[in-house]
């Protein structure tokens, strides 16, 4: 996404993502940032174009990079993933365990996609799961409602919002 497009709807879930980040970064809180990448040649996509997505997030693209908004910082861990689950196939779950993670917050997107393969994955494996619902954008309006109330129906606390991480103790 073009970051100089503040008209594009998706612009308010990247700033309310930073919000998220500036709440963590303050309380020392571990950040860690995933994004999905795919080697240039495609050899790592599986059966993901079997669906709707067309080739996206290649590798050495800057469409592929962290938003410039909230682009982790020195001493933040970063995860590359190349399916859904950011569990699947990385070192998340091992990170997590090093770290004393017992809930994960989730920012931005696709909630429809990654935020929910991801959430589901965290519920197998016993984390409490917060999907900060202001900060994560789905493919559509309506796919992105549905997984949300998937998630919710998995952990019935699990949806909070921006204002909920900033005002927690």
């Amino acid at each position: 996404m073009n970051e100089s497009n503040f008209d594009d709807p998706r612009w308010d879930t990247i700033k309310n993502a930073k919000r998220v980040l500036d709440v963590f970064r303050t309380r020392h809180l571990p950040v860690i940032q995933v994004k999905e990448v795919h080697r240039a040649n495609m050899v790592d996509f599986g059966r993901e174009l079997d669906g709707a997505e067309d080739v996206h997030c290649l590798d050495n693209l800057p469409t592929t990079d962290y938003a410039k908004l909230t682009y982790p910082l020195p001493g933040e861990y970063k995860i590359t993933k190349r399916r859904y689950s950011a569990f699947f196939a990385t070192d998340l779950e091992l990170l997590l365990k090093c770290l004393h993670v017992d809930t994960l917050y989730m920012v931005g997107g696709l909630t429809d996609v990654c935020i929910h393969y991801t959430s589901v994955d965290a519920h197998q494996n016993n984390y409490h799961i917060r999907v900060v619902t202001d900060a994560v954008a789905g493919s559509s309006e309506e796919a992105h409602r549905y997984a949300l109330k998937a998630i919710k129906y998995m952990q019935r606390d699990a949806l909070i919002t921006v204002a909920d991480v900033e005002t927690a103790e």
